[in-house]
């Protein structure tokens, strides 16, 4: 692995893999760029194909600038707040839920995931983001619901999506699509 000075990108990171089949390159959330390329297609027909795609990146960058502006922003100190709330409730609300519905779940752990509101592993136990608390209830609760729910059935199978309307009298389509025009916050620096 390398890293080049591209006089107009930057920085780009420059992977040869034995693996590697075609050249690809990406662009991450943070901007940074990634070329990586198969080791027989050498490094100099990689960093043409870059420069054919300059353009393309720098659209894509602007997308990516676009999309981080519209997500709502947080504080370090608002996450702490968070933080306190939800080890306080998310939990015991995530054990009456299950005792209400009928679920047997293990550990309930709180943490500041940014790309989901929750997960259930194969032992069952939920991992909750502490960003829950920036949804209303009845969404916090659609979340510790459809968690609990894969205590039952360990991925998103029609047998999955039943049990979860079941258990929301119906409405899980409306809730999904409700919860969707929610975004995990992004923690100011």
């Amino acid at each position: 692995m390398a890293t080049i000075m591209h006089k107009i990108l930057g920085e780009v990171e420059c992977v040869a893999s034995a693996r590697s089949r075609s050249i690809r390159l990406s662009v991450k959330p943070s901007g940074a760029v990634r070329l990586s390329y198969p080791r027989q297609a050498g490094q100099r027909r990689a960093l043409s194909f870059l420069e054919s795609r300059v353009e393309w990146v720098e659209a894509t960058r602007r997308k990516i600038a676009a999309r981080q502006a519209e997500l709502p922003h947080i504080s370090r100190a608002e996450v702490e707040r968070l933080r306190d709330t939800t080890r306080r409730t998310l939990p015991d609300k995530t054990r009456q839920l299950a005792a209400r519905l009928g679920f047997d779940c293990g550990r309930v752990t709180i943490r500041a995931a940014r790309t989901k509101w929750g997960c259930c592993t194969s032992e069952n136990n939920l991992s909750l983001s502490l960003f829950l608390a920036t949804l209303p209830d009845h969404l916090q609760e659609y979340v510790i619901i459809h968690e609990l729910c894969h205590t039952v059935h360990h991925n998103h199978s029609a047998a999955f999506h039943a049990l979860v309307d079941r258990c929301v009298e119906g409405k899980e389509k409306l809730l999904d699509r409700e919860l969707r025009s929610y975004r995990i916050p992004v923690i100011d620096e």
